[in-house]
Order: structure tokens, then sequence, then C-alpha cells
């Protein structure tokens, strides 16, 4: 509960001017008030103090514009504080309060894989001490997911360990957590990129066709399957990638391109050599909820311009994410298709380019110069 609390709450006009009046007096009358004035860093983890307005908390020392007392509240601590659904001000949170946070979500993963079935938002909070709304931000900041989603990722994950072990497809299936056979076959193709029974068999009987040409960034392999463009690899040594393909789609039938897929080389090659003339294939894109999300904003980086790891974190909204993010971009089997070359780091520096931060830059200068 709050260590003071505003005066009654009036209807509006000057009943409201009215409360509003006495609850910045109270507060400026409140020897705490005076602390947070003097920003004074003795005071942290003595209380906190809320804003109504903002609907977040600070800490006394907070180097945040102060608001009005009208607006202000007072905490003892900063889980009072976030009980009453407010949440902490990012330039203000406390390293103590950051680790509360990672713990809180360390367990709710915890939670979620040890269950048979994924539990309620509402169960999630109560059992992390926070409010549902609260929680679902704490998660979704630290994951990039949300509780459902994550849980749905796990579950995946734990599919196709699963595939590999049981007697069975559809075994399997119900100890991967799934309720029933007809509600994972509805995804099942979004969460494996093929059918059970051909991951089972690590991909047997699934075609793809590839060629190697060279562009002035070295090799290329562009390899596609009956959906699209699974694979666009770059390096020195066209044998390197043809074993990057290989263990990639382990025991899919890998078949040499013909004259008419060479066709779609030559175009993935024009469009590194020029990338103003674009590149519109159709993309066979495989991974998590959380990689196809970052992969997404990549694709909405225009030619010659660059974001960093922070950007794109927040633009899919999770700004705390960034080291996901930086990992999602290593995961990227699509050069240039999926533009992982155009994320910089904050200071504009390059760095983290699975092929290669010389040929990061060389697209760069390229699509620069348009």
């Amino acid at each position: 509960m709050p260590a003071s609390t505003p005066g009654p709450r009036r209807n509006a006009g000057s009943a409201g001017s009215a409360s509003r009046t006495d609850n910045a007096t109270a507060i400026e009358n409140d020897p705490r008030w005076a602390r947070v004035l003097a920003r004074d860093r003795a005071a942290d983890g003595s209380f906190v103090y809320a804003v109504r307005t903002t609907g977040v908390y600070c800490l006394p020392s907070s180097p945040s514009r102060l608001p009005h007392p009208a607006n202000v509240e007072f905490f003892d601590s900063a889980s009072a504080a976030e009980a009453a659904g407010y949440r902490p001000s990012r330039r203000a949170a406390p390293p103590a309060l950051a680790a509360r946070h990672a713990a809180i979500v360390a367990d709710a993963c915890r939670r979620i894989e040890a269950a048979d079935a994924v539990p309620a938002l509402p169960e999630l909070a109560r059992a992390a001490g926070v409010s549902a709304y609260h929680f679902h931000r704490l998660f979704k900041a630290a994951t990039g997911l949300t509780p459902r989603a994550y849980a749905a990722a796990h579950r995946a994950s734990k599919l196709r360990t699963q595939l590999g072990s049981s007697e069975s497809v559809t075994e399997a299936i119900y100890d991967a957590g799934f309720g029933s056979n007809s509600r994972f076959y509805e995804t099942a193709d979004a969460v494996l990129g093929m059918t059970p029974s051909r991951y089972r068999a690590g991909g047997a009987d699934t075609d793809i066709r590839f060629a190697i040409g060279q562009s002035a960034l070295g090799a290329i392999l562009v390899a596609q399957s009956d959906r699209g463009v699974c694979a666009i690899l770059l390096g020195d040594d066209p044998q390197v990638l043809l074993q990057e393909l290989q263990d990639q789609f382990p025991r899919a039938n890998l078949i040499g391109g013909d004259a008419r897929f060479e066709q779609l080389v030559a175009q993935v090659v024009g469009f590194v050599e020029a990338p103003s003339t674009g590149l519109a294939l159709p993309l066979d894109v495989r991974g998590t909820a959380f990689q196809q999300r970052v992969w997404q904003a990549l694709q909405h980086i225009p030619p010659g311009s660059t974001a960093s790891y922070a950007e794109i974190a927040a633009r899919i909204g999770a700004p705390r994410a960034v080291c996901a993010v930086a990992q999602a971009c290593a995961a990227n089997h699509l050069a240039v298709a999926i533009p992982c070359h155009r994320v910089v780091r904050s200071d504009g520096g390059l760095s983290g380019y699975r092929w290669g931060v010389a040929r990061k830059r060389d697209l760069l200068e390229r699509e620069a110069k348009g």
C-alpha cells in the first residue's frame, strides 16, 4: 500500500481542482518531496515516487524531469508501486530491480516449460507477485515474446527433439504438450517447415534445388524449396557453402539447378552488384516466432539505410532483447534477401555479420551509391 494517498476523489469542476490542490499540498509538505527535489541519492532504497500521468515510478535521485506534485504518489518500495500498477522508469530503475525482474521472468519460463498446459497469464502474474499487465510487459521485454508465444516456441523445440526419439509422430505430439493431433497439425507447417513425418525422417524426400555462382562478394549459393528461396549463402569456397547447405538440410534431396534455375542465381547476383534493382523473390523462411519478427523488421529497412540492434528491438516491441536480435541476425540463412547487413551497432560501427564484416561494408557502400 502507498505510504501516502491522495485526497478523496470528487466530481469534475471546482471540486476536482480542489482535490488536485489538496494532493499537491500534501506532497509538498511531505519530507520525501524535499529529497526528490534535491535528487538525494541517499534516499534511494527508502522509497520511490510514482507519477499518475505517465504510469511510471522513479527513485528519489532520478534525473527525470520533475512532475507536478499533484500527480505524485509515494510508495515504500518498488514492489509496492508495481503492485499498484506502475512500471519502473527506464532511466531510474536500480540494478537490484533489474535483477528482480530477470528472476521473475526466469521463474515464469521454468513454470511454462514444466507445465502440461500453458499457464494462464493471471496465474503467472500471481506467482510473480505483480499485476498481469506489468508481468506481460516484463516478460515480453526480456524474451521478445509473449508468454503464450514463448510456450508455443518451447513446445515446438520439444517436439523437434521428440520426433527424433519417439516411436510415432502421434506420441511425439502428445509428449511435446500438444493437446490434440488436430491442434498441432493446424500449426505444423509453421513449426517445422515441413510435415511431421518428413521432419522425423530428417527432411527426407524434400527436394532442394541449388546452384553456385560468383559475385563481387565471392562465391554465392542460392537454394530453393517448393515454397521459395530457402538459402542464400556467401563465402570464399563453394565447397564450404555446399557443406553449409547440407548441414541445414541433412537428409533432403539436394538437386543441382538447371539452366532455368541458374537464372534465379543470376537475379540474386545482379541484386548484389546493383542493389537498386530490387529483389522480389518468394522466400521459404524458417525460424522461431521471435526470429521471424526480427527478419520481417529487417526487410523494412530501405536500401542505403541502417538501423541499430537496439532500434530493431524497439521496433518489434522488445526493447530489452538487443542480444536476442543480434542472435536472430546471426541465424539468418538468406543473405541480402533478409538484409541483416543493414543492422549496425548503436555507434554506427560494423560488427556481427555472418559472412564477414568486409562483405557487410561492401554491401552497404554499394547500397549507399544507389
